[in-house]
């Protein structure tokens, strides 16, 4: 398909965690397939990877990320030793606006909106002005993880608390197809790819970093646990509050598809992957390229 016959895109990126690394995929097949992405809508991990690809840095995020190993993503845990959150975010937003380079939301080639969630006045706020790293970092912040962003006097929590699949901002685009991603999909019965193993300098390093390797492990567990037990009275504090959001997640998401059908619809299964599991991101990836094109096989189709 040329540049003059390509359909015009408003594409809506979901909230996830690691599973959001699938976006790439999907937007990398949208693109070698001749669709024209005009318009980014996400939460979360669908704000990074969409406010990303609108600066025009995806490619450089892509080759980044394939490149982390379990000891590197441990690395940017910088803990916040607070009530707020674990994690404070700096070293992660510090990166990855060395990457990219700072820049205007409305400065962008292509029209983008990051969703937030102030926590205060319980509403969701849209972000499509100001600078990109201060939307991305609020639509980040997942509850007890990372702490609260703070900006323009608003204290703001991951979009995907109230809206994981932001499809309403897209209304106001004038494009031929809406295509919208659910990293929350119901569990598919092929099995997900089997997690790298762990390796054993996690364990051999010290101080901050063998502290901050001990946090991922709990998080591990907590994965584990969710996989072997179906039981609620069996479930810690930790994994029940991980289990409420997510099933919070998975019910809105629910709603806001039906609500607001956009044309085509992209599943992603939610036990895919641990939310955490970023050292993962090659094969996420592959996972969201071939998935858009089973997807678009099905749902795309030109009048």
């Amino acid at each position: 398909m040329s540049d003059t016959s390509a359909r015009r895109v408003s594409l809506v990126l979901g909230s996830g965690g690691a599973r959001g690394l699938a976006h790439i995929g999907i937007i990398q097949w949208l693109e070698e397939n001749g669709y024209r992405i005009e318009s980014i809508a996400g939460a979360s991990m669908g704000a990074l990877v969409g406010g990303i690809h609108a600066a025009g840095q995806l490619d450089s995020y892509r080759d980044w990320v394939c490149a982390l190993r379990r000891t590197d993503v441990l690395r940017f845990l910088d803990l916040a030793f607070a009530s707020g959150g674990l994690i404070k975010g700096d070293r992660i937003m510090d990166t990855l606006k060395r990457m990219v380079g700072e820049h205007a939301i409305e400065d962008l080639p292509i029209h983008f909106t990051a969703v937030a969630t102030d926590i205060e006045r319980q509403r969701e706020v849209w972000f499509s002005d100001g600078p990109l790293f201060d939307a991305i970092r609020a639509s980040i912040a997942v509850p007890t993880v990372f702490t609260p962003h703070q900006y323009r006097g608003l204290t703001l929590l991951d979009g995907g608390l109230l809206n994981p699949i932001p499809i309403a901002p897209t209304f106001r685009d004038f494009t031929d197809l809406t295509i919208a991603v659910n990293l929350n999909a119901d569990p598919v019965s092929c099995p997900p790819p089997a997690p790298a193993a762990t390796p054993s300098a996690d364990r051999r390093e010290e101080g901050d970093l063998d502290l901050r390797a001990r946090i991922l492990q709990f998080l591990d567990d907590i994965g584990e646990n969710f996989r072997s037990s179906g039981k609620a009275e069996e479930l810690g504090m930790f994994d029940l509050v991980s289990r409420s959001f997510e099933t919070m997640q998975n019910a809105i998401a629910a709603v806001k598809l039906a609500a607001y059908a956009p044309d085509v619809v992209i599943d992603v299964s939610r036990d895919v992957c641990e939310a955490h599991e970023f050292h993962r991101a090659r094969e996420l990836i592959d996972i969201g390229y071939r998935l858009a094109a089973d997807a678009m096989a099905r749902g795309d189709r030109p009048d």
